[in-house]
């Protein structure tokens, strides 16, 4: 009775063909040893080449070779053969439950991602304004979903420039922000602008009028969001046009925190409408300068859409000119 051969893949001669290298081992891992796994996996099941290779597709000798540079490369014997058919070495057990694992993670991530992509129950990452979450957005969602009921969405609120860096790094698939970015890895476009009121508080000594120049409340405290906002660049910067630098009494993150502040007689504030107005302020219309903001749509250029994305998309650009609620 013959004795099942253990190959040795260490006698082979594999000058030719280095061991995974530490210092390259992502590399050697996605073009030397994912391709193999499922190959491998397949052998281990069937016991025996030629079925193995039925079942894949591939030709019986090319899936031998590929058995062997596996070995080759791990350095390890992972079957004992006789003839085509095989038996897993001790090694080759314990090597495939880790690659079973390995695959069903794999497959796992292949059903997520196929099914972020499917055009009715696909997913898209949107972000947008905390100003925007109360109000606009929740409408807008609703009016998107009667065409598309079943498309999930991530939703993200935050300030701009975190946005953007979410959108660069893959985070976001959209995002509605101010100022409207202007970069060369982004494409934005213009959806709409939002006029800025000044809120005071409702005994201030301009509480009783209804339109204001800015430059008439140079002389208050203002509360403000904090640097890097873009609300707080555009106060900054109107402020500026109108003749003065803003003396900043809080920084704040949240615009309805700014209400309240000014509320409790701490300062005034350049802010956009609230969803529901709020008692002890007043809201003025500032005729000069042109108090607004314009809300941009965003997304990383060359960055392919899933047909959820797409359609979203192409809703959000058909909404130009009336994004905001009046």
């Amino acid at each position: 009775m013959h004795k099942a051969e253990i190959i040795n893949p260490m006698a082979h001669n594999h000058s030719s063909r280095p061991r995974l290298s530490p210092s390259s081992y992502e590399e050697d891992i996605q073009q030397v040893l994912a391709p193999r796994l499922a190959h491998f996996a397949a052998v281990a099941r069937h016991e025996h080449v030629t079925r193995a290779a039925h079942e894949l597709g591939v030709p019986q000798s090319t899936l031998s070779r590929a058995m062997v540079r596996l070995e080759e490369d791990l350095g390890v014997a992972l079957f004992a053969r006789r003839g085509r058919t095989v038996a897993l070495t001790p090694a080759g057990r314990t090597f495939l439950t880790t690659v079973d694992r390995a695959l069903a993670e794999v497959e796992r991530a292949a059903d997520s991602v196929r099914a972020d992509a499917d055009p009715a129950t696909g997913k898209v990452a949107f972000g947008f304004l905390h100003t925007m979450g109360s109000e606009t957005v929740p409408g807008l969602l609703r009016a998107f979903r009667v065409d598309h009921p079943r498309v999930r969405f991530q939703l993200v609120q935050n300030y701009g420039e975190a946005m953007i860096e979410r959108l660069r790094a893959g985070d976001l698939d959209l995002c509605l922000t101010s100022p409207v970015p202007d970069a060369p890895d982004l494409v934005a476009r213009r959806l709409d602008e939002q006029r800025l009121r000044l809120v005071v508080p409702d005994d201030h000594r301009l509480a009783t009028r209804k339109r204001v120049r800015l430059a008439e409340a140079a002389d208050e405290a203002f509360v403000t969001l904090e640097p890097g906002y873009g609300l707080r660049r555009i106060t900054d910067d109107l402020c500026a046009e109108a003749g003065f630098k803003p003396r900043v009494a809080f920084e704040g993150e949240e615009a309805e925190t700014l209400r309240g502040l000014v509320a409790a007689g701490l300062g005034v504030a350049l802010l956009p409408p609230p969803a529901v107005a709020r008692p002890g302020v007043r809201e003025l219309t500032v005729t000069a300068p042109r108090a607004v903001r314009e809300i941009g749509l965003a997304w990383l250029d060359g960055h392919p859409d899933t047909p959820p994305v797409a359609a979203f998309k192409r809703f959000l650009l058909s909404r130009r000119g009336h994004l905001l609620p009046e």
